[in-house]
């Protein structure tokens, strides 16, 4: 039940970001912002796809030492991470550690590997800005050992 006030809360509050205005804010309503960019982490400008929207929400769990495996995605996706710490690398080992409460918009198109180096269960929320009938994710060969 827990996990479900905090995805409904995650959903309320992308929603009412700066300049998005689907509810008045008054003493019954706290709004607070964890994310508005016009750029993935690593400073890709966004761009959606041009078919049927879709939009599809996902809770991702990493058990600890867990990792997600090479792969990247053709869509725009951002994350809250709930519980946790994730770090993602690219394939030029550029890292995003993040943290309980931290979002981030993930790269498009480009190889990374999220791993939890936490002591729980890393445990975040996904949301796709997709297209109808295209995948969200391709699974990539691990690159070799350095």
């Amino acid at each position: 039940m827990k996990i479900r006030a905090l995805f409904l809360g995650a959903i309320v509050s992308l929603c009412l970001l700066p300049g998005a205005h689907a509810l008045e804010v008054t003493p019954a309503v706290k709004v607070t912002s964890f994310l508005k960019t016009t750029t993935s982490w690593d400073g890709t400008p966004i761009v959606y796809p041009r078919g049927q929207a879709e939009i599809t929400g996902v809770m991702v769990e990493i058990a600890v030492g867990g990792e997600t495996g090479w792969h990247e995605h053709p869509v725009p996706s951002f994350a809250l991470v709930l519980d946790g710490t994730l770090e993602v690398t690219l394939r030029n080992g550029r890292k995003n550690r993040l943290g309980p409460g931290e979002a981030l918009v993930e790269v498009v198109d480009t190889a990374h590997n999220g791993r939890n180096i936490g002591d729980r269960p890393v445990k975040l929320v996904v949301f796709y800005a997709g297209e109808a009938g295209r995948g969200l994710t391709r699974m990539l060969p691990a690159p070799p050992a350095q």
